[in-house]
């Protein structure tokens, strides 16, 4: 198969329309090309007029390790272009750094799920776009978490910069495809193309999404393996939560939780015994780890990691936001006065008035049935199933795959 950046680099008529033209490349570490050539050198390589670049979170060369750091503009030292940071003193392109350029061309790697703060760049970016007359084009990538959706639809009030619009945790689209829809929804009128994949289907054992000759790049510092991608739907709810979700550890956000006073084991069994059939798809295992940094630095913590990888992978059964739930449930029905959720004092991607684990998921629910003592499984699926059926049939029009 070939991605994006591939099949423009090898096509000579696809580039036809960039000549010319000033061309602007938003991207991070993953964005190479199939020898993992980096996408800006590659393309100005290629004899592309390439005279500005754009980073997102965690910066266009990802070294910004921590979550919530952000990033200065620079001038890149090899092609002496300016890098505009779109995760520092602004989230949104200036006016400024869009005159720099004609035609930007989008290509990073996303994880599929609605917290990962690239869709939103997107997102703004399509919206810069329209309001200056420029032209965007998605180089596309695989969606390593593949077409499965899951999740709540997030509610009006709770948009942020990791809730771009209406979508649920777990959307099963590429960002070209994420691109249109969010054209469509937001009405914007804006000059857009994608250079789709050549030969990709989601659907293909046993990467399901990740093709299996791919290799996995981080996209951003602590998305350090296509197991973290699968789980990610479920794991990043931890961002909202007292307990580790494995930061300043070499496996960050492939563990349920980890904490040094919660009893791993035992909370297995009461996960077990409450919804087995959301623990399908995947092995958990204990664990335990001392973070070095973040959460519980220093403390050794008792854990539950997440194998959804190898022969314990069961694509169709795995389900991570309702795994991540059930284990903060399976908590609360075991240390019922456990401080679970982080206070409205820590103000997650800088939102005001909402607890983070709230605006994680778009709305107070998952956490009301957590806390919600007589709440069954049932209860919770009640609430998801009909904004994942909802989703479902909204984003038909959009597939390219």
């Amino acid at each position: 198969m070939m991605l994006g950046i591939d099949r423009l680099l090898a096509d000579p008529e696809l580039r036809k329309p960039l000549e010319g033209k000033r061309i602007a490349l938003l991207a991070h570490p993953a964005s190479v090309t199939a020898d993992l050539t980096h996408s800006l050198d590659a393309l100005i390589a290629a004899g592309i007029n390439v005279t500005a670049a754009y980073g997102p979170q965690h910066g266009i060369k990802g070294d910004k390790q921590d979550n919530m750091v952000e990033t200065e503009d620079e001038t890149d030292p090899v092609h002496d272009i300016p890098v505009f940071s779109l995760y520092g003193e602004v989230r949104r392109p200036t006016g400024q750094s869009m005159g720099t350029f004609d035609v930007v061309l989008i290509d990073l790697q996303d994880l599929g799920c609605r917290i990962y703060t690239f869709i939103t760049t997107l997102l703004y970016m399509l919206e810069a776009a329209a309001e200056h007359g420029k032209s965007v084009w998605v180089l596309d990538r695989p969606n390593p978490a593949g077409r499965p959706v899951e999740g709540t639809i997030l509610q009006p009030g709770y948009e942020s910069f990791v809730g771009a619009g209406p979508i649920p945790m777990r959307h099963g689209l590429t960002m070209g495809e994420l691109g249109q829809w969010f054209i469509d929804h937001f009405d914007l009128d804006v000059d857009y193309r994608v250079i789709e994949m050549e030969g990709y289907d989601p659907a293909a054992a046993p990467g399901f999404g990740w093709p299996s000759d791919r290799l996995w790049i981080n996209p951003s510092p602590n998305a350090a393996s296509l197991n973290m991608a699968r789980a990610y739907a479920g794991t990043v709810m931890l961002e909202g939560a007292t307990l580790s979700e494995g930061r300043g550890t070499t496996r960050p956000l492939e563990v349920l939780f980890g904490a040094p006073d919660v009893d791993a084991p035992a909370v297995l069994r009461e996960m077990e015994r409450f919804a087995p059939d959301w623990m399908r798809g995947c092995r958990l295992r204990e664990c335990w780890f001392e973070p070095t940094f973040h959460k519980h630095a220093g403390e050794l913590c008792n854990g539950l990691m997440v194998h959804a990888e190898g022969r314990f992978y069961d694509h169709d059964a795995f389900k991570p936001w309702r795994l991540q739930a059930l284990a903060f449930k399976a908590i609360r029905n075991i240390f019922p006065a456990y401080e679970l959720w982080r206070g409205e004092d820590f103000k997650y991607e800088y939102t005001e008035g909402h607890l983070a684990i709230d605006i994680i998921n778009g709305g107070p629910g998952l956490r009301e049935w957590v806390d919600d003592e007589g709440a069954n499984a049932g209860d919770l699926d009640a609430l998801a199933n009909p904004d994942e059926q909802r989703w479902m049939a909204e984003r038909e029009g959009v597939l390219l795959y």
